[in-house]
Parts: C-alpha cells; structure tokens; sequence
C-alpha cells in the first residue's frame, strides 16, 4: 500500500504544470535528478539519492517514470502511486561498476523505449545529484538526441505552494520552535557544543505531542565563540564559556517540508555592541516583512531592509532570503527566487520565503531569521518565536 502523503489530484496538477512547461520549452522530454523534484512530482520519498535515480516526464505520458536502483523499486512503490509499468530499475551491477556500466545508461534505453531518444531532451545540469559523467553517457547513449539545460524548470513550478504543502510547512514550524528553545536551553558555561546538538536533533526528530519529525535538510548550523562571523559552522567538542555568542540556525523539516528558523544566544552578559545589532537586525527584518506582498519585487523586499539598516551605517552585501520549502541534503532552498537587489521576481500569493538577514563581520555574528508565507495581504510567519537576543 501507497504511504504517498498527498492525494492523486495534486501529483496530477503539479505534473500538468510540468507539461505544461516543458511545452513551453519545447522540450518532448525531461530528466529529473533533483530527489526533491523527484519527490514533487511523484512522492517518492528513500535515502537513496547517493546513487544515481531520475523521474522522467514525457509531453504525451499520463504518468512520469521513476528510474532508481532495483532494491529502491520497493520504496518507488511504498512511496509513490505510481503504475507498475511506471517504475523502472537497473541491475545492482550499475552501481560503483568496475564493469563500464551506468546507471544513465539504463535511464538512456528507459529513454528509447518512451520514444523520446531522437527528440529534445531537458536535464538538470546543476542539480546536486546529476553529475558529469551523468551527462556524458546520456550523450553517447542518445546521440541522435538535443540536449537542453532545464535545471530549475520543475523548481519554479514548485514555487507556490498548496494548501497542504503550507499545513506541513506550519507543522515543521511547530518543531523548529520546540528545537530552538531546546538549543538554547541546552547552552551553558561548562556544557559541550555536540549536548547542545543532541538536544537540537532529539526535537527536532521527537517532534510535537501530535506529530514526529522528519531528518532536515541542513544539519543543525551552531558557531560559537570567536567564528559566529562564519555561519556555516557546525558543533564541536569545546565547552561553551562565558562570554560566547552562539548562533543556532535550524529547521524542523515535516514530511521534507521545511521551516527554518535563527536566533542568536549569549554566555553571559551580552556587550552592548551585540545588543545594537540584534536591534537593528530586528528592525531591518520587521521593515521587509511589512514590505513583502503580492505584486511587489525581491528586490523591493531587500531595499527595505538596507534602507532600515543603512540608518545606522551597516551594510550587507549578501542576499537576505531566498525561496524554500521541499527539500533533501544538502539545501532546503529552492534555488530560484532570491531576496536581493537585482532579482526582479514578482512576489506571489503562496510563495514562501527564509529570511535570514544575518550581520556577519570579523567581530560580531549575528542572526534572527523568520520563514514566512506570501498571503494576499502580506507576509505570515509561519514560526511564533521570540525575536531577539537571548541570554543564559
């Protein structure tokens, strides 16, 4: 039995908005190997994506076609409600082969058998888990074919989200706030970074009294001490001391559906220079939120936010948030829209962003993020979380 966790009539929608697409394109064919595209357009939901896996969606098939490894084929039908003749796997033999073969060899004769091997074909050139080797046995395999960069097609169908996409992003909200206050519960003079950790992952995979949690995307982001000027830090052994900042970015993640959340601690007496910043930030953050709305750009959502932050002579040049939701290792992001100067993406109703304006100097880090959802008033958080910086 299917444990797929929408009903048939969303996979449906989002697979004509695909066609849809690919029509647009001009594309007969696409070869998807982002497992969260995978997952969006199909269910299928397995740790599996180390190996090489892809879901095809021709112009004239009612349904795609999972291509994974034969002992996944079981996950592709516990997950998905995909037909038998829908779910296609290779020999074990393609795996780690010492024996010239691929698993895109076999997606290549999956590919002539749907009678697309002459026709124009759609790749996901920069996914995480489509590699060059990928690319060049399609390419012997199919050499009467056109090949065609389609990386963030499905990506930008995915970037307003159902109402049940929305209810598990709320439910991963509910989990990032009981980890974040686990985290900085966690954190005092003496306890070991990994505690800390341990007590972020235990909330994040326990869950709620109604619900459990699911892996993140991005393991639990905890610099400390001297290097919370570099945020993509994890956890150590070091004790924490007196006088450490400590930034925590996480995410609870709900049937891979993200919310994620920052917030920066102090060990102690916070100096008052850390204090401002975590003022301005808040300021900054509260200014682009109350600009975010449909019909207006990224770009005017992050002007908001450095003409508020510009007031107290601070520049940032990153961008300061970017679309998400759906996701697998190593990113929750959605590799599309992005809130920054120069990104002319029109804001839409049920688009959803993380807003992570982080201050990152070679003195002083500091974060407070909000994920929140574009509603046809403005913006909604989905995370009820103290905006400020904490103590202990």
């Amino acid at each position: 039995m299917s444990r797929a966790i929408f009903d048939t009539t969303e996979y449906d929608r989002r697979l004509d908005r695909t066609k849809a697409r690919l029509h647009e394109e001009d594309l007969d064919a696409l070869v998807v190997a982002d497992p969260a595209n995978m997952n969006y357009l199909t269910g299928y939901d397995g740790w599996s994506f180390y190996v090489h896996q892809a879901v095809i969606v021709t112009a004239d098939r009612d349904e795609p076609v999972w291509v994974g490894r034969e002992m996944d084929a079981d996950g592709a039908r516990a997950t998905t409600n995909l037909s038998a003749d829908s779910i296609r796997s290779y020999s074990d033999d393609h795996v780690h082969s010492p024996y010239d073969l691929h698993p895109m060899d076999y997606v290549a004769g999956v590919l002539d058998e749907l009678d697309v091997d002459d026709g124009r074909i759609g790749l996901e050139m920069d996914a995480s888990y489509f590699t060059a080797k990928s690319y060049t046995r399609l390419q012997e395999n199919l050499p009467a074919a056109e090949f065609s960069d389609a990386t963030l097609l499905v990506n930008w169908v995915r970037v307003k989200k159902s109402e049940q996409e929305l209810a598990y992003m709320r439910e991963a909200a509910r989990i990032s706030e009981n980890a974040m206050r686990a985290g900085i519960d966690a954190i005092e003079a003496g306890v070991p970074e990994y505690e800390a950790a341990a007590a972020i992952y235990d909330a994040l995979i326990t869950g709620t009294d109604e619900f459990g949690g699911d892996y993140p995307s991005i393991v639990p982001l905890m610099p400390s001490g001297d290097h919370t000027g570099t945020p993509h830090l994890t956890w150590t052994d070091r004790p924490f001391e007196d006088g450490d900042p400590v930034i925590i970015e996480l995410s609870g993640c709900r049937h891979r559906y993200h919310s994620p959340l920052a917030r920066t601690t102090f060990v102690g007496d916070p100096p008052a220079e850390l204090e401002r910043t975590a003022d301005i930030v808040t300021e900054g953050i509260e200014a682009a939120l109350d600009a975010a709305e449909p019909g207006v750009t990224c770009e005017a959502v992050e002007k908001a936010w450095r003409e508020t932050i510009a007031q107290y002579d601070i520049e940032k040049e990153d961008r300061i948030g970017y679309s998400m939701g759906l996701g697998y290792p190593p990113d929750w992001g959605e590799h599309t829209a992005s809130i920054r100067p120069g990104d002319e993406t029109v804001l839409e109703e049920d688009m959803t962003f993380h807003m992570i304006p982080g201050i990152w100097t070679e003195d002083i880090g500091m974060e407070i993020s909000e994920t929140f959802h574009v509603t046809s008033s403005g913006a909604e958080t989905l995370a009820d979380f103290p905006r400020q910086l904490f103590t202990v």
